[in-house]
């Protein structure tokens, strides 16, 4: 009986083997699944972004064409003024237009990469121009009125029984 109660104990042990291995399997299964799904999100998200910013970068070189067509009507308005400006503005007319082309026809990819070997060629230049950007940055920042409302320095009013005030530029009320 002994024996019985081993080889029943002992199949019961392979079966319960058996079922965590299954478990094991799904739970394999559905991790990949689910990592297969988060991958696939990431590359639709990416390739959206990507289009998105393509499509940015083609209203940017329009906007470049419009900067490059005012410039290049205002080179004819004061060309009989002025005919040495009205030529110095055609020809930055024809380069802003040449570089509203070019950049018409690249990918964000195409312009990090030529970011990058810039900045890895110029490196001292671009660390003046992102100095300079700060710099400027905390000019404005630090010019900005703090309050909706500019005051040169702030009321006083002193205690008394009367409560006259005296503030700055009006007066005593």
């Amino acid at each position: 009986m002994s024996n019985q109660n081993y080889a029943r104990s002992s199949t019961s042990g392979h079966m319960r083997e058996g079922a965590g291995e299954q478990e094991r399997s799904s739970t394999t299964e559905a991790s990949e699944k689910a990592k297969q799904l988060a991958s696939d999100a990431a590359d639709t998200v990416t390739v959206q972004a990507r289009r998105l910013l393509d499509g940015q970068l083609v209203a940017g070189a329009d906007l470049i064409n419009t900067v490059a067509g005012a410039t290049r009507k205002a080179s004819t308005d004061i060309e009989q003024e002025s005919p040495q400006i009205a030529k110095l503005l055609h020809s930055v007319a024809d380069r802003v237009d040449t570089y509203s082309d070019q950049l018409r026809y690249k990918s964000v990819e195409d312009l990090m990469r030529q970011a990058s070997q810039f900045t890895r060629r110029q490196p001292a230049l671009v660390f003046g121009l992102a100095a300079l950007a700060g710099f400027v940055a905390w000019r404005v920042v630090k010019a900005a009125p703090a309050g909706s409302s500019i005051t040169s320095s702030p009321s006083i009013q002193p205690y008394s029984e009367n409560r006259t005030r005296f503030t700055h530029g009006a007066g005593t009320h």
